[in-house]
């Protein structure tokens, strides 16, 4: 495959890489757990959660998507196989509670909030490390705000 040349060297390519491979994977695992959300939902209030979850999934695809493109722009591959996923996330894949809204709540948020730390962390890393990495940095502030809402919506549900 022929490196894309678009102003960054290959370590700094490398570094934007091991950045959002690990993202990719979080945001993959997150969007099956809110798929598992909508799917096992019990409780007065069903529909209203079911729905919920299903526009929370639909923006989670997308991101999925938009991940795995970001790292094909920097000329590397996205990993996609599970097995992948589950050694490089850094959320949990295990559910600890029940099928009703308020876990489920719960556990998204935690999961939201960690990809909001991580993001972050990311953003710091890159401003120091990979200066040139504006289209990257951008995206990642973007993607962090989205976070931000939904950790907000989802922390609303649980007062």
């Amino acid at each position: 495959m022929k490196k894309a040349d678009i102003g960054l060297t290959p370590k700094q390519t490398e570094i934007i890489a091991e950045i959002m491979e690990p993202l990719l994977a979080d945001e993959f695992l997150l969007y099956l757990k809110t798929r598992n959300a909508h799917w096992n939902i019990e409780g007065p209030d069903f529909h209203t959660a079911h729905t919920y979850f299903e526009q929370l999934y639909t923006e989670l695809e997308n991101i999925v998507d938009e991940v795995a493109e970001r790292i094909r722009k920097i000329g590397h591959y996205a990993p996609a196989t599970m097995k992948t996923y589950l050694k490089i996330t850094h959320l949990s894949e295990e559910a600890t509670e029940g099928n009703d809204s308020l876990s489920f709540f719960r556990r998204l948020l935690s999961d939201h909030e960690a990809i909001i730390i991580h993001l972050r962390e990311s953003i710091s890393k890159l401003q120091k490390e990979v200066e040139l990495a504006y289209g990257t940095i951008d995206y990642l502030t973007s993607l962090m705000e989205q976070h931000e809402t939904t950790a907000w919506m989802l922390r609303s549900h649980l007062k």
